[in-house]
């Protein structure tokens, strides 16, 4: 099957987490908000997201069309995924459970977001930096760390593995939480610097992921967007440390 991945172009965002996963798969996939075939493009999602191709549109992207299901939201759509790419057991216990740290990081993307927009997205940062300053002080005061050393922790009481999250080998949410350690370096470098020694085996983790070799491969060729002040993770040094 050939899923047809739905996200806005140019900027990774939430879609990179589907994209690692179908990339960790080996999975046929058309990323079409980027793609220039005949038929895709941002005109594609647009008609999605205004009910035109469906009786059931999304609010907004990321979501995936794997034949005639229509999935969205980043935890649904790897809760999906996750045993059709063998990166989940087939066992239900690991699926929730790997879906329910999944959700929780769904909590930290938004909880990074409104770093840089804690008034709103309709509103540009220039229009909220004094509100994304105070913010930012108690996200990398209270909120990151706890994220972090909550994820620290499920790595340590894993009985199966000294790497992974759950159970014995690679999941989906290793991908995830290898993208999030990416994007917090990118959007918080002298905060996340500091942080790290307080979280080895989260750092080792994505040091493992960023050597796998349809991860590495992924990450060298032109499908891997960059990050940039468009996107998810910012990078305004005035919301950094140091």
């Amino acid at each position: 099957m050939r899923y047809e991945l739905y996200y806005w172009p140019s900027i990774p965002g939430r879609g990179e987490f589907i994209r690692l996963a179908l990339e960790a798969g080996g999975a046929d996939y058309i990323d079409v908000g980027n793609s220039t075939e005949p038929g895709y493009g941002i005109e594609a999602v647009n008609a999605w997201l205004e009910g035109s191709e469906t009786r059931y549109p999304p609010l907004a992207p990321p979501f995936l069309k794997a034949g005639k299901e229509v999935i969205s939201h980043v935890a649904n759509i790897l809760l999906y995924l996750g045993p059709r790419l063998k990166l989940v057991s087939d066992d239900k216990v690991y699926q929730f459970w790997a879906h329910s740290l999944q959700l929780t990081i769904t909590d930290l993307v938004a909880e990074t977001h409104d770093v840089h927009h804690p008034m709103g997205p309709e509103l540009y940062f220039e229009d909220q930096q004094t509100e994304a300053v105070r913010r930012a002080g108690n996200f990398l005061d209270n909120r990151l760390p706890k994220f972090l050393h909550y994820f620290e922790q499920i790595l340590d009481r894993n009985p199966e593995s000294d790497v992974y999250l759950v159970g014995k080998r690679l999941s989906y949410v290793d991908l995830s939480l290898f993208h999030m350690v990416q994007g917090l370096r990118y959007a918080f470098p002298n905060a996340m610097a500091a942080l790290e020694a307080d979280i080895p085996k989260v750092i080792a983790l994505h040091d493992h992921v960023l050597e796998l070799p349809l991860i590495s491969e992924y990450l060298a060729s032109e499908r891997r967007l960059p990050f940039s002040e468009q996107g998810l993770f910012r990078h305004y040094p005035m919301l950094d440390r140091g």
